[in-house]
């Protein structure tokens, strides 16, 4: 059962020999793979849809992994009080949906090591939620699959602000590291705003002129990021 290249890339991350949490575990793919490579001891598998649960239990029956993953309904991690394992992943899930889940779930959150998250939008607000909730963040990564970008990091406990507004918008890790996936991403977005500024500068209505006005701050964070680049 092979994993896709963005689910490969966080399982990638996960800290081998912990026990695992998979919040919004769809068909159960990550843990069983964990489990199959011998990476993790066992994992609590939860999803808030009782469908792909089935069909994520199914799925762990059928690799003969029932007595080493639980699968539980449940809400974000409303079903979980305290944390039961120290590696909790969300991902394939929208960043505000991750903040909630984070913020409703905050006593078992603090009680995992580490947090793997890979959401699907509004990444620097989550990175701001991270730092806020006393997290400091350890790791990034960038992956392309299918014509997408997929940012992931690893959140651990800790106090280190990034302060700087390039790092919560494009990561700090990647940038540092000058990810070639997202110097790709940078470039794509560059090229799309580009062409919307042209569009709106033949409108002249005050909502034209408003995103042009929020085009154009974020171009400069997009330029800051792109300088590291040439360093």
């Amino acid at each position: 059962m092979g994993l896709s290249k963005r689910l490969q890339a966080v399982a990638d991350m996960v800290t081998e020999g912990n026990v695992l949490v998979d919040v919004g575990c769809d068909h159960g793919y990550l843990p069983i793979d964990l489990l199959m490579r011998r990476r993790i001891p066992r994992a609590v598998a939860m999803d808030i849809r009782k469908g792909p649960l089935e069909r994520a239990r199914q799925n762990i029956i059928a690799c003969h992994l029932e007595e080493y993953i639980e699968t539980r309904l449940s809400d974000g991690l409303l079903a979980m009080p305290r944390a039961e394992g120290e590696t909790l992943v969300l991902a394939g899930m929208g960043g505000p949906l991750m903040e909630k889940i984070l913020t409703e779930g905050e006593e078992a959150a603090r009680g995992f090591a580490e947090w793997i998250l890979q959401p699907q939008s509004d990444v620097p607000s989550l990175r701001r939620r991270v730092e806020q909730m006393g997290r400091q963040i350890a790791e990034e990564r960038i992956v392309k699959e299918d014509g997408k970008y997929y940012p992931m990091l690893r959140a651990i406990p800790g106090s280190c602000p990034y302060g700087n507004p390039v790092y919560y918008s494009y990561g700090k890790d990647p940038l540092e590291r000058r990810d070639p996936v997202l110097l790709e991403f940078l470039q794509k977005e560059e090229k799309q705003r580009q062409e919307i500024l042209k569009e709106l500068e033949q409108s002249g209505t005050p909502g034209a002129k408003r995103r042009r006005q929020e085009l154009l701050e974020e171009q400069k964070l997009t330029e800051a990021a792109l300088h590291y680049y040439e360093m």
